[in-house]
């Protein structure tokens, strides 16, 4: 968690500090869903490389925004999911989810312009 020093004064800063990350916010998007092993994440993360999902994963876990769990099999088994604080993105992430739709809707409505 964040120390109680380190917290801005404005609480959306406070929100961008904790999940304000693009690999964060997808992440957290894949977790709505259901809990997710590490190399599940990284097959549907395009692009991220494996230190910085496993440094998103260990910053949200320590913020409790995520829970990790260790089942006690042999190879271990180990998921991700959201913990109850992290589930109070949800709202969040639908808003930006609602955004998102509307502005491709947006842009694609727009006719091309041609050059004359």
């Amino acid at each position: 968690m964040i120390k109680k020093e380190e917290l801005p004064i404005c609480p959306v800063a406070t929100t961008v500090q904790l999940i304000g990350s693009k690999w964060k916010l997808l992440i957290i998007r894949n977790l709505l869903d259901r809990p997710w092993r590490i190399k599940e994440l990284q097959k549907s993360l395009t692009g991220i490389s494996q230190k910085v999902l496993t440094d998103s994963l260990r910053s949200m876990e320590a913020d409790g925004i995520i829970q990790r769990t260790v089942y006690p099999e042999v190879p271990p088994r180990v998921e991700y999911a959201l913990s109850p604080l992290g589930e109070t993105l949800r709202p969040i992430l639908d808003s930006m989810g609602q955004f998102g739709a509307y502005y491709q809707n947006l842009v694609n409505s727009q006719t091309p312009e041609h050059d004359e």
